[in-house]
């Protein structure tokens, strides 16, 4: 049985992907009862009956806990206890049982939005210390309670931009995930994670590294023509490359990039402080439109340095995606302004971090691509110990939304 247990920052990423599931199960039920049904020349009802009855006299131990026919509706959302102590401790408590029960936590570590504990009435706001170790908690409590195993999703890795060291400094991003191996998750599923360094310091934990590209090119085919010969790709760094090439290759259209450099001893506080001390461009953008591709956006002074000096070089509409839209301090307002001043055209992020309606979801400039489908399908193949290729490697899915197009 899949269970799904959202921890509170999760809840409104883990909602999505039951609601998904359910979906994908009721879909693929119907299918294999009308196969079945054709094959035996038995009636839906029919089959569904000698199915119940399969299931009941089965051993204990292999039988199924509910009807066949709602199977696919059960066992997904766990429900929990969340309590926040007054002194800034965690605890969470299943209010069901999860023996031999395949679980998946999901956890959205930089929600900073405020959000419901069980102890209090008061919406509480988390850092993302405070949901890693929300995290933490859930995921002994789902172990505890001899869960078969244990998966976390994360829809941003934490600490992903901490993978290298330059000086006397510490691997937190490799530390996060050997502390969950530790514990006893098997498996964690991200999307976009900032380097794939990451996932060679586990000794038996594996990582799913999801991708977005399909689901922001669907979003970018709304606002303007994907076989447009007016298109150029642009990477905002060299770190951007590979990335930002799958989509020239994909696209079939001209790659370009922006060189920069960083003055290291320096920490970007805002949009318009940041560390880059020189930008130059590599390639023509002068009559084009451009799209430009990162990984996430933390105060957004990167992008729009770069937007800028696009905007400088005579691009004509400038869209700009990111996986992981973090929108950090006082970024929205920011993008507001550039985006009367004419910088850019569209932004396109993801709900793998969540915004609400009232603030970077209302903004006209921005749009949303849903990617909790996409956890949802890593999630039921996982289950049925099914191959990822299709969704890691999503070039088919693309050439058919091109043909489409």
């Amino acid at each position: 049985m899949i269970g799904i247990l959202s921890c509170p920052g999760g809840r409104y990423f883990g909602d999505s992907i039951t609601s998904h599931l359910i979906t994908t199960f009721n879909q693929k039920y119907r299918e294999k009862i009308k196969a079945l049904s054709e094959k035996y020349g038995l009636t839906k009802e029919e089959l569904t009956t000698k199915l119940n009855l399969y299931q009941d006299i089965l051993p204990i131990r292999f039988r199924a806990t509910v009807l066949i026919q709602q199977q696919q509706k059960s066992g997904f959302a766990i429900p929990a206890k969340f309590t926040k102590f007054a002194n800034g401790e965690f605890k969470t408590e299943l209010l069901t049982t999860v023996r031999d029960y395949d679980i998946y936590i999901v956890q959205d570590v930089e929600n900073h939005y405020p959000v419901k504990y069980d102890s209090c009435d008061k919406l509480q706001s988390l850092s993302v210390n405070d949901n890693i170790m929300s995290l933490l908690v859930t995921a002994d409590a789902a172990l505890q309670a001899d869960a078969k195993r244990v998966t976390v999703v994360l829809p941003t890795y934490p600490y992903a931009r901490q993978h290298q060291k330059k000086g006397r400094e510490g691997l937190a991003a490799s530390r996060i995930g050997q502390i969950l191996e530790y514990f006893g998750v098997s498996r964690i599923i991200t999307l976009d994670i900032h380097s794939k360094e990451i996932e060679n310091s586990f000794n038996h934990l594996r990582l799913e590294n999801l991708h977005a590209s399909y689901q922001i090119l669907k979003v970018l085919s709304s606002v303007i023509d994907l076989k447009d010969e007016n298109l150029v790709i642009v990477s905002p760094d060299s770190g951007s490359v590979v990335r930002n090439k799958f989509y020239s290759s994909t696209l079939k259209r001209p790659l370009a990039m922006i060189y920069k450099e960083r003055d290291y001893s320096k920490t970007s506080s805002n949009a318009k402080k940041n560390n880059i001390t020189k930008m130059r461009l590599i390639g023509n953008v002068k009559g084009k439109n451009v799209f430009i591709c990162d990984d996430m956006l933390g105060t957004g002074g990167t992008l729009l340095k770069a937007m800028t000096l696009l905007k400088k070089r005579g691009a004509q509409k400038i869209i700009a995606a990111v996986s992981l839209p973090f929108f950090s301090g006082s970024a929205t307002e920011v993008f507001d302004q550039a985006y009367k001043d004419g910088i850019f055209y569209r932004l396109i992020g993801t709900n793998a971090v969540y915004h609400s309606k009232s603030t970077l979801l209302g903004k006209e400039w921005y749009l949303s691509a849903d990617v909790s489908n996409l956890f949802a399908r890593s999630i039921y193949r996982l289950h049925y110990n099914r191959s990822l290729s299709s969704l890691l490697d999503n070039r088919d899915m693309i050439n058919e939304l091109l043909r489409k197009n």
